[in-house]
């Protein structure tokens, strides 16, 4: 489907491209989804690995856990403990996470390349 037509009448649910944008659209969704795509974390640990404000990260589990791309799982226990962790559909981006990781690196020595040629 064109661009033109995705982005028309926000095509969200019907165009892969215009949903995946929306899905993924916040600076910290793809690296929440990397921090959780080796399994369950706990709050404190995703804030820690980030480097994210509380209020932030706390917003994106919400719409990350609202749009069903993760979980949260609360154990009845003093103090509460509270683990985020992929969901089935959530666990089905881990191919993309991978690719992406592919590009990125190759984007890095690219990169690398142009700026050792600029120097």
């Amino acid at each position: 489907m064109k661009k033109e037509v995705c982005e028309q009448n926000d095509r969200f649910g019907i165009c892969p491209y215009v949903t995946a944008q929306k899905l993924l659209s916040g600076k910290w969704a793809i690296l929440i989804m990397h921090a959780l795509e080796n399994g369950p974390r706990r709050f404190g640990e995703l804030q820690k690995e980030l480097g994210i404000t509380q209020a932030t990260l706390s917003v994106h589990l919400k719409d990350l856990e609202k749009e069903g791309l993760l979980t949260r799982t609360v154990y009845p226990q003093v103090p509460l403990r509270v683990e985020y962790s992929l969901t089935e559909i959530g666990e089905t981006f881990k191919p993309v996470l991978a690719s992406i990781e592919t590009w990125g690196n190759a984007y890095i020595a690219f990169l690398h390349e142009k700026n050792a040629k600029q120097a």
